[in-house]
């Protein structure tokens, strides 16, 4: 994920979004909410879709993804790759940054004019200052979406909790990763997931760039540290079970990070491209359990890294722009049928061999669905719109990534009505649960 912006300490500067579910396993209900939504807006462009099953397998004939699916042309398919960044707190305020980014002044006129599959809040974007904010935001973009083309918009953030909480202080203060791997209980992982994604709801957003699924082996590592459950493989696949379970239990998607595994690295790959040694043999015993662990427990989406791995794939290219990596072993050997996300495309590490038109064309080919924050969208969209055109990318391959996004989509109720619930945001019972996780921490 990209770097935290203004200066913040050497470590937090270094972050990365998801940097960061799967369609094919049952997941658990959302539970039902105390409070009701105190802001719903039923649009005719975003009716409510029936109930959809749990796996992708058993998607009928005409699901309502499949029916979106048909009626969108090939230049919307492209755009529903891409997760996008936009500037400021409100969906119709004008920014620099948009103008200078997406000719567009405005949020709401970035979704409009180019109709992404999703866009991703930060706090260094301008977009996190309230919680009644942030919802209203959520809420115009959603309907810039509805106004705009036949499939919804799906909003993310990389709401860890602990280093990573781009959300801070409108949400509950949960412990992060490594405090929660310290209790030793999964209960807590799945607890803190499912308030976190309760509160994730609340505000709008349907997709949480967590948990981090990363064995953090190596005590020099930049990067992922504290925000790894630990460095034991089977510990930490526990927990990132537990966390996935928690997050569908509030009915919010998740993303396990970061494939095929960033917790040997001395090198972040926000500002370089790490290598990684390990044999597959070491990547099976060290790096794979804790992904094998997300996969059983259904989650959503697992997001690349920007690594090297030559044991893996001998190219030299960084596992998100490697076909071996997301499709032979996420793919083949995992048996992953849900969403596959890159990290973040402005991080160094993916952009040191290939130009960003190409980037995005090779992470397609690579096996990659979601296009997360491109660092010239125009440009990237441009390319992997060229690459189908010229028949480098096969039309019915861009359709598979589609289909899994809007099976994400309806299976997470984004195809529904727009709801937000701000003022139920740091509730007594969210409370209690973080205190008693802080006070289990060993």
């Amino acid at each position: 994920m990209p770097r935290i912006r203004h200066g913040i300490g050497m470590l937090a500067a270094l972050l990365v979004t998801g940097c960061g579910s799967g369609i094919g396993a049952a997941s658990s209900a959302p539970s039902p909410r105390a409070s009701a939504p105190v802001s719903v807006v039923p649009s005719s462009s975003l009716p409510s879709s029936p109930p959809s099953p749990s796996s992708s397998a058993d998607q009928p004939s005409g699901s309502r993804a499949e029916r979106t699916l048909a009626e969108m042309s090939l230049r919307d398919k492209v755009a529903q790759l891409f997760t996008v960044v936009v500037w400021g707190q409100k969906a119709g305020a004008a920014s620099k940054e948009n103008q200078a980014r997406y000719g567009v002044a405005t949020p709401a006129q970035v979704v409009e004019k180019f109709r992404p599959g999703g866009v991703i809040l930060f706090d260094w974007a301008g977009n996190v200052s309230g919680a009644s904010q942030v919802a209203a935001l959520t809420t115009g973009l959603r309907e810039a979406a509805a106004r705009s083309g036949e499939a919804p918009l799906m909003i993310g953030v990389d709401q860890e909790n602990g280093l990573v909480s781009r959300l801070k202080s409108i949400v509950t203060t949960f412990p992060g990763a490594s405090e929660i791997g310290k209790t030793g209980r999964t209960a807590n992982a799945r607890d803190v997931a499912r308030a976190t994604g309760e509160e994730l709801l609340d505000l709008g957003i349907s997709l949480d760039f967590a948990p981090v699924a990363d064995v953090n082996i190596n005590p020099r590592n930049p990067v992922i540290g504290p925000r790894a459950y630990g460095s034991d493989p089977g510990k930490v696949a526990a927990m990132v079970g537990a966390a996935v379970d928690g997050f569908h239990a509030a009915g919010v998607a998740s993303v396990a990070k970061h494939f095929p595994g960033h917790g040997d690295t001395s090198v972040d790959s926000h500002t370089g491209l790490p290598v990684i040694t390990h044999s597959k043999t070491q990547w099976r015993k060290l790096d794979a359990p804790p992904f094998r662990e997300a996969i059983t427990h259904g989650v959503d989406a697992i997001m690349s890294a920007h690594v090297v791995m030559p044991k893996l794939d001998p190219s030299g290219d960084p596992s998100t722009l490697s076909h071996r990596i997301l499709t032979g072993l996420l793919r083949e050997e995992l048996g992953f049928d849900g969403v596959i996300s890159t990290d973040a495309l402005d991080m160094a590490g993916v952009r040191k061999k290939y130009g960003d038109a190409e980037v995005a064309v090779r992470a397609v080919l690579a096996g990659a669905d979601i296009l997360l924050m491109p660092p010239n969208l125009p440009k990237a969209y441009d390319a992997v719109l060229d690459a189908v055109k010229s028949g480098r990318i096969s039309e019915r391959r861009i359709d598979e990534s589609v289909l899994r996004i809007l099976r994400l989509k309806e299976k997470r109720g984004v195809f529904g009505p727009i709801r937000t619930d701000p003022g139920a945001l740091k509730s007594a019972a969210h409370r209690r649960v973080a205190d008693r996780v802080f006070a289990a921490v060993r």
